[in-house]
């Protein structure tokens, strides 16, 4: 989809956007840091990193690659299930479990085609690597499946994270443009799903005594296309709005967020769409954009190798082609740098030595670059 971005602004609207709800944030021309590429892929849409410093990328048309930044070794990674990349499906998020060093298990999300209908699948292998050098990942399992599948190919969502205390696994199924299941308590899509590891639906989420689906944590999303839980244990969320309205969220069990009932967007046919107000009964975002970012990934900074960084989360940028920077303080967030990358941003990762690590998507000019940055001093 088409998204706007204004990449400058009156000097008096720059030097109050940082801490604007709405406005862009502070449009950063000097970057703190120096980008090398260190490799190329086909549109690639996750990574993560292995202990040994190794790293699995997934790739929009459904492979998963081994990567060795050491030197740029890729070898493909099988037993991966058929995935309906059509429009804005794709292999998408791939983590390690958090008892990776015992079980060896990795999770990814997929988009799917089953019985003429399309939806976000969650699935789960063991990693493993034969001594010449042949890798797949053993008894693959879809554990979950969004509900219901349905027409169409956008608003998938599936992105991934594990609960601090690695009890827990927290999974986001889009709206998948059809609006109205996002507040449907039936139905997974449009919301932030816990489950157990195993993808069955955890015990004592905090709707499912009304009625809701068992697994529901929070519902009334849009097309969420990151989460990340801070060093205090809160878990933060970033979708992609309608237009004008991109968000950031922080995730409180049980609440609902709004859409498509209320948002700080409109409707992409000009429809309007009441904005958050104050006591209508909704969880308004910490921080929205209009113009928007289109929002892709979303990274909690932990490294020590920009310090003056620890504690905020990253997002890329699509449509703005940026690498955008949010400030927490507790509970509270704001805009706090947006940086020029001169490409569509799907991807931000933290790597094993803090440098941060760019995906770009391969759309609209992108090559699907791997991009490393690091301290400009």
């Amino acid at each position: 989809m088409t998204r706007s971005f204004i990449a400058t602004l009156p000097l008096i609207l720059i030097a109050c956007s940082a801490d604007n709800a709405t406005g862009q944030n502070t449009p950063t021309t000097a970057k703190p840091f120096k980008t090398a590429t260190i490799a190329d892929f086909d549109s690639p849409w996750a990574m993560t990193f292995l202990p040994d410093g190794r790293a699995l990328v997934t790739e929009k048309a459904g492979a998963m690659i081994l990567f060795d930044p050491k030197n740029g070794t890729k070898i493909p990674v099988a037993g991966i299930p058929a995935v309906d990349s059509a429009g804005q499906g794709a292999l998408m998020d791939v983590v390690l479990s958090p008892n990776f060093a015992q079980d060896k298990a990795v999770y990814f999300s997929f988009s799917e085609s089953r019985d003429g209908v399309k939806g976000v699948a969650l699935a789960k292998g063991g990693f493993a690597q034969a001594s010449d050098g042949t890798t797949k990942l053993d008894g693959v399992q879809v554990i979950f499946r969004a509900s219901p599948y349905v027409d169409g190919n956008g608003h998938y969502s599936g992105r991934i994270a594990f609960s601090p205390d690695g009890k827990y696994l927290f999974f986001t199924n889009g709206e998948r443009q059809k609006f109205d299941p996002a507040q449907d308590p039936k139905a997974t899509l449009g919301k932030v799903l816990r489950l157990n590891l195993d993808g069955t639906p955890a015990a004592g989420n905090p709707l499912a005594a009304q009625g809701f689906h068992p697994a529901v944590w929070s519902y009334g999303h849009r097309n969420l296309l990151g989460i990340a839980f801070d060093a205090d244990g809160r878990l933060w969320e970033q979708e992609m709005g309608p237009k004008g309205g991109d968000e950031v969220n922080l995730i409180k069990p049980g609440l609902n967020y709004g859409y498509p009932k209320v948002s700080n967007g409109s409707h992409y046919d000009g429809r309007d769409i009441p904005d958050h107000a104050s006591g209508d009964g909704f969880e308004a975002p910490k921080v929205s954009w209009n113009p928007v970012i289109s929002p892709g990934g979303l990274l909690y900074y932990s490294g020590n190798l920009f310090p003056a960084w620890k504690g905020s989360l990253f997002i890329g940028g699509l449509s703005s082609k940026a690498l955008v920077r949010v400030k927490l303080d507790g509970d509270k967030a704001s805009k706090a740098d947006q940086w020029d990358m001169s490409a569509r941003i799907r991807e931000v990762e933290q790597g094993p030595d803090g440098a941060l690590w760019l995906l770009e998507d391969g759309d609209d000019g992108s090559q699907g670059r791997l991009l490393k940055l690091t301290p400009a001093g």
